[in-house]
């Protein structure tokens, strides 16, 4: 279950006045259900997926990577150009992929395992998207540009977006 916690969270490039975090994922969660289509194909569903985060959080980099073999590579994002390919347990991404779970690194620069792909990004959440089996098929991957932008609630809500794509995959 999600906490109660209502922080308000102020983009740090938005006009969002003091709309919960909380509120702001409730109306995420609405948009995807209603964008994501089983008739829509992956890329223009995946597109969306990003297109939706970044629009209500105004994130520095939001974007999907897919397993292919054993490397990540890079599907739809929006944000500034990003690694197109990180190995097996290499990077958050690769580690998150490897752990299969989600991580939510406060400091990427006090990270051991953090792959800089822009010098913006300060912190960052990846959540991997499961197949029926519960193979990790993609990861989502998102950068803020202030340090320590993600919680608990982050993790839940994002869990639960990815939960609704991976249906379609």
């Amino acid at each position: 279950m999600r906490s109660a916690n209502l922080k308000t969270y102020k983009p740090s490039h938005s006009n969002v006045q003091s709309t919960s975090k909380e509120d702001i994922y409730q109306l995420l969660l609405a948009q995807l259900n209603s964008l994501l289509d089983d008739d829509v194909d992956y890329i223009a569903n995946t597109a969306n997926f990003c297109a939706a985060i970044q629009q209500n959080f105004h994130f520095h980099w939001v974007g999907l990577y897919r397993v292919m073999g054993e490397e990540l590579v890079l599907s739809a994002f929006q944000g500034p150009t990003a690694c197109t390919r990180i190995p097996f347990g290499r990077g958050v991404c690769g580690q998150a992929w490897e752990e299969k779970k989600t991580l939510i690194v406060g400091d990427v620069h006090s990270h051991p395992n953090h792959i800089t792909c822009s010098a913006l990004s300060q912190s960052e959440i990846v959540v991997p998207l499961f197949d029926s089996h519960g193979n990790v098929k993609a990861v989502l991957d998102i950068d803020a540009d202030i340090v320590n932008a993600f919680d608990t609630l982050d993790k839940d809500y994002l869990e639960e977006c990815v939960a609704l794509l991976a249906k379609y995959y």
